[in-house]
């Protein structure tokens, strides 16, 4: 667990985080909304002290970050850049190896290790020998989540990690993201602005503003109960999609008139979205009844969540 203990920082006049307190739990990935200069990067880089607190303190595990040397620190957090943040000058291979190298792996073991990352995230090994200008977007960003899961530490730290790629490649990556065994075990903090992605991947969100909180809760608590206005429009444009997004069959199940038919069903995951289930019946006209069936579920589900 990460808490977060009344932490401020300054750059000059300028007060980038104000005061702030929260806790990341064990097995969740927290998700640090906001525009651009509220103070989110800030925040995660004080984590593994890129950037050290004026104020407050940081516990990771009950252990205060500051009465452990940084490179000690870092060995045990995975830290996720923007744009990669691929050395140029090292092949794929020896990215993915940095940490490695540094805790005294044997090459037998990186390189299981490697092959494992690589299929998980849908990665060919002849891609080891390239470079990163040789890779695209996508293999970059995926190269990237590699290096930072390979030593399996217990928390994981992720810098704006998918906003430079397209909405394809990005909506593939976190699919894969979400479904990877190593994140079960670890504390992740996510820091965006995208406010999909942080419905995408976040148990639950961190919203800032001004270098403050302004709300914390799961998706479904930060939407449907706002905690003042800046919160309800910090959400109104994407609203519609991001209530498909929360939103579960098994959660509407009770509003349907009638069960949704067979061959529906074995389209389905077990905890397919509405947002997930809506896009397969809309590419198949045999669906249309259950299409129509769930909309109209949903949106007697949704008025309740309003009131």
């Amino acid at each position: 667990m990460i808490s977060i203990q009344g932490v401020s920082k300054s750059f000059g006049s300028n007060k980038a985080v104000d005061s702030i307190s929260f806790e990341a739990n064990d097995r969740e990935i927290l998700v640090i909304l906001g525009t651009s200069g509220c103070g989110k990067t800030t925040t995660l880089k004080m984590i593994n002290r890129l950037i050290e607190t004026d104020r407050g303190n940081i516990l990771i595990d009950g252990k205060n970050i500051r009465d452990q040397k940084p490179e000690s620190l870092r060995k045990n957090i995975g830290f996720v850049m923007q744009h990669a943040g691929l050395f140029p000058h090292y092949n794929v291979a020896q990215n993915i190896a940095i940490v490695p190298n540094l805790l005294k792996w044997d090459k037998e073991k990186t390189t299981k290790r490697t092959l494992e990352l690589l299929e998980k995230l849908h990665l060919t090994e002849d891609l080891l020998k390239f470079f990163p200008h040789e890779l695209s977007g996508g293999q970059q960003q995926r190269i990237g989540i590699a290096r930072a899961l390979i030593a399996d530490t217990p928390v994981l730290l992720m810098d704006e990690p998918f906003g430079a790629l397209d909405t394809i490649t990005k909506s593939a990556i976190h699919n894969e993201f979400k479904n990877l065994d190593e994140l079960k075990n670890k504390t992740s903090i996510l820091v965006t602005h995208d406010v999909v992605e942080a419905f995408e991947l976040g148990h639950r969100i961190c919203l800032m503003d001004k270098g403050r909180i302004v709300q914390i809760g799961a998706p479904a608590e930060i939407l449907y109960h706002p905690v003042n206005n800046f919160v309800k429009e910090f959400f109104a444009n994407n609203r519609l999609m991001l209530e498909y997004k929360i939103a579960s069959v098994k959660s509407v199940e009770s509003f349907l008139r009638k069960p949704l038919s067979l061959q529906a069903k074995e389209q389905l995951t077990k905890n397919a979205t509405i947002w997930e289930t809506l896009q397969i019946f809309s590419t198949d006209n045999v669906y249309n009844e259950d299409y129509d069936e769930l909309l109209q579920a949903f949106n007697h589900y949704r008025k309740l969540q309003t009131v």
